[in-house]
Formats: C-alpha cells, sequence, structure tokens
C-alpha cells in the first residue's frame, strides 16, 4: 500500500466512525481539504464597528481552556483562543478542520504533522510557533497542576518541533478521538495558550487569558461583566466584525430576556426551555437550537452515604419516569434517554435503544424490588442539592421528588447559590445532584473523562476497572463497528452499577436579537462571535 493509499484509508475510518458529524470526509491524499492548499491570500483585514453586549447565564469558573469543565466558560474562551483544529457545521454535519494548523497530514496512522500559519501572534505579541503548540499540548499532558483534559493526550508519546513552524505528533496507538480532542473549544486538549502569559500569570492565567482569537480578553469583573475586544491582527480575512464584546453576567435568564426584549442586550449564550415559546411569539429575536450530543442524569454519592449501596442506587435509577421529566421538567422538548450516547453520533447511537433492552428505564416494580435488596429497609433521607443553574433550573428536582419517594427514599430538597453548588459537587460534597454533560461529539468524551475510575469529572466517585479498559481499549480502533461494541459494554456497566440515573437527551437553544447578523449556529453549545456584526 502507498503512503498515499494508507492516509485515505486511514481518512476514511476516521471519517466513517461519527457518520453523519463525519470528522474527515470525503477527502483525498492527506487529512481535510485545507492539507493541499499552499498559501493562504493575504488577510483582508475587518473594519470593526459594533458592541455587542450578550447575556452569560451559567456559571462560568475559568477562562484558562486547559482547566475549565464548563462550556459556559469556552463560549468565552472560544473567542479569545484558538486551537489547532476547530469545529465547523454546514447544517448538516460536524467537521474538524485545521485552525492555527493550515494544514494537517499523516506520515502514518500514529503520526500526525500540523504545519502552523506564519505570521500569528499571541495578544501580547509573542509569536505563536511550534515552540507555544508544544508548550500548551504538555502543559495539558503533564502540567503541574494536573490538566483535567490529560486523558485526551495519554496516548501522545512526543511532541517533536520539526521546524519553528511544523510540529509532528507521535501517538503510542492510532487514535480515533484525536480530532475531537485538539479542536480549540470544546476540545481543549488542542488550544493553544501563550507560553509567556502562563509563566507571568501562573495560577491566575485563568483570569488573564491570552490567546491568538478573533477578541482580546480585557476585564472580568466578578458578578458583572467580562469584556473583550478586537484583535485588529487576528489571521482570518475580514474577521473580527465587531469593535467590542461584552458577555453580561446574569444569573435569572428571564431578567436577560426581559434586558433582550428591551434593547439592552443583544443576545442570550443559553435560552432555557421555559423561556423558548415566550420568544418564539417575540418579532424581533431569533431563536437557534436543536438537540444536541448531551444527556442529563441523576447524580448519586458512590462514596459515602446511602448510594454507597449498589441496590438503593439502581432502585433510585429505575423510579425515574423519563416521559414525565420530559413532559414536567423539560417541557416536551428533550426525549428520553437510555444510556449516555447521544442520537448526533451516528454509528454509536442505537435507534431502536427503547426497545432493546440496554440502558435504564422507568420500572417501578423492578425499582422496588432493587430497594427490597436494599441493606437499610424502612425511608432513607437523603439531601438533593440543587440550583438555579442548567436549561430548566429547580425544576428536575422538584420531578424527581416524588418518583424516589415511591421506592423509600425521602429527598429534601437545598437550593444554595450556583458556585456554591459547584463547588460542593467538586468535593464530593453530597447526596444526590442532577447535571448535564453537553457538547459531546464522541461517546470517548461522553462517559470516560466523567466516570473512569480516578477521572477529574467523576464526581459520584464510582470505580469499575473493567469500565476503564473498555474505554481504553476503543480509543485505539479506528473501526466504528468495533468501537461501538466496546462503548455499548461500558455502558452497560455503568447503568447497571447506576452511579447515575440517565434522563434525557436535550436540545440547547441560543437567542440574538434581530440586529445581530453573521451568527453561525454550531450544535455543541458554542457562542462563536469571528463572524457577528451589528446591523
Amino acid at each position: 500500500m502507498t503512503q498515499v493509499d494508507h492516509k485515505k484509508l486511514l481518512a476514511e475510518r476516521l471519517s466513517a466512525r461519527l457518520g453523519r458529524r463525519a470528522v474527515l470526509k470525503g477527502l483525498g491524499a492527506g487529512i481535510v481539504a485545507a492539507s493541499t492548499a499552499g498559501s493562504f491570500p493575504a488577510i483582508a483585514r475587518a473594519q470593526q464597528s459594533g458592541h455587542l453586549k450578550i447575556a452569560s447565564i451559567k456559571v462560568i469558573d475559568t477562562l484558562d481552556p486547559h482547566f475549565t469543565g464548563f462550556l459556559s466558560a469556552i463560549q468565552v474562551i472560544n473567542n479569545i483562543h484558538n486551537g489547532l483544529l476547530k469545529i465547523t457545521y454546514d447544517g448538516t454535519e460536524v467537521k474538524f478542520e485545521p485552525d492555527l494548523a493550515e494544514t494537517w497530514d499523516l506520515e502514518d496512522d500514529k503520526t500526525h504533522v500540523f504545519k502552523l500559519r506564519e505570521g500569528v501572534m499571541f495578544h501580547d505579541g509573542t509569536p505563536c510557533d511550534a515552540e507555544a503548540v508544544k508548550f500548551s499540548l504538555l502543559r495539558v499532558k503533564e502540567g503541574t497542576p494536573a490538566s483535567p483534559h490529560a486523558w485526551k493526550l495519554e496516548l501522545l508519546s512526543e511532541v517533536e518541533v520539526v521546524d519553528p513552524l511544523t510540529v509532528k505528533l507521535h501517538f503510542s496507538e492510532p487514535y480515533a478521538f484525536l480530532p475531537v480532542a485538539l479542536n480549540g473549544s470544546t476540545g481543549r486538549a488542542g488550544t493553544i495558550v501563550s507560553p509567556a502569559a502562563v509563566q507571568k500569570y501562573g495560577a491566575d492565567y485563568g483570569r488573564n487569558p491570552v490567546g491568538t482569537g478573533p477578541f482580546k480578553f480585557v476585564s472580568w469583573r466578578e458578578n458583572d461583566a467580562i469584556e473583550l475586544e478586537a484583535n485588529p491582527d487576528y489571521f482570518e480575512p475580514g474577521m473580527p466584525k465587531l469593535e467590542r464584546v461584552t458577555f453580561v453576567l446574569m444569573n435569572e435568564a428571564s431578567t436577560a430576556l426581559a434586558a433582550l426584549m428591551s434593547g439592552q442586550i443583544d443576545g442570550m449564550t443559553d435560552c432555557p426551555m421555559q423561556l423558548v415559546d415566550q420568544v418564539a411569539k417575540f418579532p424581533r429575536a431569533t431563536l437557534y437550537g436543536e438537540i444536541e450530543g448531551n444527556y442529563t442524569f441523576l447524580g448519586m454519592n458512590c462514596k459515602r452515604g446511602p448510594f454507597t449501596d449498589i441496590n438503593l442506587r439502581r432502585a433510585a435509577a429505575w423510579a425515574l419516569d423519563r416521559d414525565t421529566l420530559v413532559k414536567q421538567a423539560y417541557f416536551g422538548r428533550a426525549q428520553a434517554a437510555f444510556t449516555p450516547i447521544s442520537p448526533p453520533m451516528t454509528g454509536f447511537f442505537d435507534p431502536d435503544i427503547a426497545t432493546s433492552g440496554r440502558g435504564q428505564w422507568f420500572d417501578l416494580e423492578k425499582a422496588k424490588s432493587f430497594r427490597a435488596q436494599a441493606a437499610e429497609q424502612g425511608e432513607v433521607e437523603v439531601t438533593y442539592m440543587m440550583a438555579e443553574r442548567g436549561p430548566v433550573g429547580t425544576r428536575v428536582a422538584q420531578t424527581i421528588a416524588p418518583m424516589l419517594a415511591q421506592v423509600g427514599i425521602k429527598a429534601n430538597l437545598e437550593l444554595i447559590e450556583p458556585a456554591a453548588w459547584v463547588k460542593r459537587r467538586n468535593e464530593g460534597d453530597f447526596d444526590l445532584y442532577d447535571f448535564e454533560w453537553v457538547a459531546d461529539l464522541d461517546p470517548d468524551e461522553a462517559i470516560y473523562p466523567e466516570f473512569k475510575s480516578d477521572g477529574a469529572w467523576n464526581f459520584c466517585g464510582w470505580v469499575n476497572t473493567e469500565f476503564d479498559d473498555l474505554c481504553k481499549r476503543a480509543q485505539v480502533l479506528l473501526d466504528t463497528a468495533e468501537r461501538a461494541k466496546l462503548y455499548h459494554a461500558a455502558e452497560d456497566l455503568l447503568m447497571d452499577e447506576a452511579p447515575i440515573g440517565i434522563m434525557t437527551h436535550m436540545p440547547i437553544y441560543k437567542v440574538f436579537s434581530n440586529k445581530v447578523q453573521g451568527f453561525q449556529y454550531i450544535p455543541a453549545d458554542l457562542v462563536n462571535l469571528h463572524t457577528v456584526s451589528l446591523a
């Protein structure tokens, strides 16, 4: 097999693994059509004008891409930074294409070569070159403190600087998840940060981010706003179009919508489902959204308290009436989930999952049977911590509490401030909570970092080494069908031992005033403002 044929085959395998959301679809020699381009035209400088004000509804933890676990943070970060790759969407399929990389090619199935764009500078005036890329990748892989995204580069054995604009990544195994991992938004492992800024600010980099993106960070006023200004030297022709962007930090979505309707702000990064009908009737705004790669769940603490008992967890999981949750908590807009793998993951999602016998589903008699096997009989009293966060606020907890009561679990609902909620969840200081993992473009990111035994996001504290092994084996396979078998087996373990009760897959909505032009919706909960202008 020639080198060209080998690269074609690998590209086809990588493309096939995501079906509709193909990563490298329809490509010839090399990976991605841009790989055949020899150069880019001179940058056409944009004439920046306009000040966009957009409400950010959810908690933002840090603007350090290598340490955030929140899509609300990525919505800002992705306007400040770039990645080696970026996510694009044409209305039909999601693709991963070069961003800071001008070309992306393969020497073999374990060696990826990235040729960087010439002349790109960080906002602090330092060059974005091969050494900067190496710095960022190694910061994720082996930096101190440890990045929660380090698992994405576990198979990366060497970062070779070939020349100032060429980086060669050597992997120990073929790595099917690599295109997702190296995108500069949801992937985060491939987001490139200024080495000089990291060295200057240290642990405070997340409050002083310096990237190469279309907007420069200006300030972050706690509980008020995050201010950005245009990067006039941005490398994408004609971008950005805006002069300034303000992310207005607003806890109340209804207040944000009122501000939008009165013209005080121009958009909302998230539009909760309970407001969708109201937005749809408002003639001066446009709603964006569809069911994305995500799942919602009830999380149970496997490290302490009553839910260390597997049968009590199973009782709770099978007591969840998903159809009622969809109608009452999600306003009829979500769909019942049986496992974490969601519909957009073509090739992995089973359209007949509801009748397959796999996963979790509502079965009150089965739930009562599990409850009868639990160590503690009689009523078990637990604390269900909730916050006014997420697309439906506290409605999920209020809907679930009476369901749990049917199997002898009394859930005392505790409403706490969102930042305190995050802190307690991260420290394992809870019995129950509900949450959603969103913008998942591959089964690996849908379940592995959240539930691997020592995972930074395994807040439930569930441990199953067989699950870990199945996910690791799936990472190095390029055949979609074989990967799917391993992920389904891993899901089966997760659903059976029930550290979570799976609930729904849901749409994610954003809304903008009609004077906002050029917004390009990407179904990964992103708010990219690169192309946006104000009429």
